[in-house]
């Protein structure tokens, strides 16, 4: 017998949702995730047998610098449960302390705070004996160019990462609405590349693509683009870890930065890519929770991974607490523009510039998820003024509006999917 209540991933707590007698609820979600319980164990197992390379104890023989790239505060990746483990292995192979450096790849993000830091590292020791630094897209004398892809993109990345011996870089890896998936080869680019590099990569050539889109790796520019930057750079390795909808760590490899990555996406592909015989007029949807769901910039994505199984002219319906706003000052900018000339103008304009103006790819995606659905948003964080410039259908009563789809589409088959952008559904 089916729960009569479904917990939607919502900020740090989520929202249960009362299922209705006479709605037909179709949820999906990931299958279950195998858990790793030995977590060290698996650790110590994954860096002495990397995939397509050598140990790490071999790669340490006769280098004399380490530079380890993390995630911003936006992906709840679990680096509490290997930093300090893989560190040490470092020190203990003769690498100093002074001589290990995190950069947390911020992309155009906003830098991270002290106390995002704390939360993003997970670990007291990191924190007092390694060097953490942020990534600053904007400041030309930290990057170096290193080379030109064949889509011409002139790319250009921090220096200190470039000029380390050793180059690892850490990540979740799953599905990505533009780039396929993210981890790996996605947190050196855009994760610590010049804003240059950023806006081209971002431009309404690589975007508006049909190949750049969620699950997808084969001729999707924006992959194409990052393997290359890989080969450009030479030796680079990557933790690549996986989790379940409750955050619990299924799946962790190191080696190689693109073999490891490859082996972790046929991981998660098994499990994010749900099979789905319907479509739908109603859809409820979340962006994924804290942290993704800390403003509205990152709730566009929950708003376009599931729009294969939802119906022309349907209702997606989508919960995010934006506890931190609307984003960046130039994604609300761009938000103010797309309400001022609308979708067309807009994306008309767009697609004439070589360089993307800073987030406004967001906007973009989002004009995806406008162009074939009405959108919904429950949402507490956003203040009033705010909520005019999402460019949604603002809602305060999840369970009325799940009822006015039903009843305006006659049909009370409805889709919900707890975890939002993380599950992709696919016909």
């Amino acid at each position: 017998m089916q729960s009569k209540k479904v917990k939607l991933l919502y900020g740090d707590k989520g929202i249960e949702l009362n299922l209705k007698d006479n709605w037909k609820p179709h949820i999906i979600r990931k299958p279950v995730m195998p858990i790793i319980k030995d977590i060290k164990s698996e650790v110590t197992k994954i860096l002495n047998n990397p995939i397509k390379s050598r140990n790490i104890d071999e790669i340490a023989k006769n280098a004399k610098s380490v530079c380890i790239l993390v995630c911003d505060i936006t992906r709840p990746v679990p680096n509490k449960l290997y930093l300090k483990q893989m560190i040490r292995r470092f020190i203990n192979a003769g690498i100093s302390k002074k001589d290990i450096l995190i950069i947390i790849a911020t992309g155009l993000h906003r830098p991270s705070s002290k106390m995002e830091i704390k939360q993003i590292i997970g670990s007291d020791w990191v924190l007092k004996n390694v060097k953490i630094v942020n990534h600053f897209a904007r400041d030309d004398d930290m990057h170096r160019m290193i080379g030109v892809t064949k889509q011409g993109n002139i790319i250009k990345l921090d220096k200190r990462f470039l000029e380390a011996d050793i180059k690892i870089v850490t990540g979740l890896v799953e599905p990505h609405f533009m780039a396929g998936y993210s981890g790996g080869r996605k947190v050196i680019a855009p994760g610590i590349a010049h804003a240059d590099t950023i806006k081209t990569f971002h431009s309404a050539r690589y975007m508006e693509n049909p190949k750049a889109t969620s699950c997808n790796l084969n001729n999707n520019p924006l992959h194409q683009d990052q393997v290359e930057i890989v080969k450009m750079i030479g030796k680079v390795y990557a933790i690549n870890c996986v989790i379940d909808e409750n955050r619990n760590l299924s799946y962790i490899n190191f080696g190689e930065v693109l073999a490891s990555h490859t082996k972790a996406v046929n991981f998660i592909s098994n499990f994010a890519k749900v099979k789905c015989n319907n479509t739908f007029n109603t859809l409820v949807t979340s962006a994924a929770g804290a942290p993704l769901d800390g403003n509205f910039y990152q709730t566009v994505k929950g708003m376009v991974t599931p729009l294969e199984i939802l119906k022309k002219g349907g209702d997606l319906i989508i919960l995010s607490e934006c506890s931190q706003g609307l984003g960046s000052d130039e994604f609300i900018k761009s938000q103010k523009k797309l309400l001022e000339i609308g979708q067309e103008k807009f994306l008309r304009n767009i697609l004439k510039k070589d360089f993307a103006a800073i987030d406004e790819w967001q906007t973009e995606m989002e004009i995806k998820s406008l162009k074939k659905a009405n959108i919904y948003l429950f949402s507490e964080g956003l203040s009033k003024e705010e909520k005019k410039y999402t460019g949604v259908n603002i809602i305060n009563d999840l369970n009325k509006a799940i009822d006015e789809s039903i009843k305006k589409h006659d049909n009370n088959n409805i889709a919900i999917i707890p975890e939002g952008p993380y599950v992709i559904p696919v016909i």
